[in-house]
């Protein structure tokens, strides 16, 4: 059975961030809320926690997780940063947006695209996924929660306990955050291409 944690969207209780970080310190699986929607997160390199976010969501091995970080100078453990892309990383975050960037020796082969070396990763600016990234001192490796034969992110955390009870090991309630993914910006060539347009502004790239 999953536990529930009921935390304050904007002022999270420590004692309850802590809790959560034990979890994923122990190798578990959370549910928890972002600034665009609910998302699957696991500690980076946990092969158990990421194969059963695979099983809920019935994606195959090359499932594309994002890995969400607290800042800037996280991002650059794992990803490696221009001139350009490090002025629309301060620019853009923290924010609904993953930029899929040349990954790092730090990131586990597994994680990055096979053929191009890359790696989706993002800053969200969520109060109580900051709460969690800081409780726990390490990013997390992340999947937005959407179910097989659903077309939209799962909203309502009382539901997704329903329905996720005994598939993950703890659900973050931190009220709705929408139900729009990010915006996906590629930086990983040199410029910048949309390749999602989600929850995050766009028209500045295009004008």
């Amino acid at each position: 059975m999953a536990q529930f944690f009921a935390i304050h969207p904007r002022d999270p209780q420590r004692r309850l961030l802590e809790a959560v970080a034990g979890i994923l310190l122990d190798g578990g699986l959370i549910v928890y809320p972002t600034d665009s929607c609910y998302a699957l997160g696991c500690q980076l390199g946990e092969k158990t926690a990421a194969e059963r976010v695979r099983r809920i969501r019935d994606t195959d091995k090359d499932h594309n997780f994002t890995l969400v970080c607290r800042d800037l100078s996280e991002i650059a453990v794992y990803a490696r940063v221009d001139n350009q892309a490090y002025r629309l990383l301060r620019a853009l975050t923290p924010g609904p947006y993953t930029f899929i960037l040349r990954a790092t020796g730090e990131v586990p082969k597994r994680l990055q695209h096979p053929k191009r070396r890359s790696i989706g990763i993002r800053v969200p600016s969520h109060a109580i996924s900051q709460g969690i990234l800081a409780t726990l001192n390490a990013p997390l490796m992340s999947s937005t929660l959407i179910l097989p034969g659903d077309e939209l992110p799962m909203t309502d955390a009382e539901e997704i306990r329903e329905r996720l009870e005994h598939d993950v090991d703890a659900v973050v309630d931190g009220g709705s955050c929408g139900l729009e993914p990010t915006t996906v910006l590629d930086l990983s060539e040199g410029g910048v291409v949309v390749r999602r347009k989600g929850k995050g502004e766009v028209a500045f790239l295009e004008g």
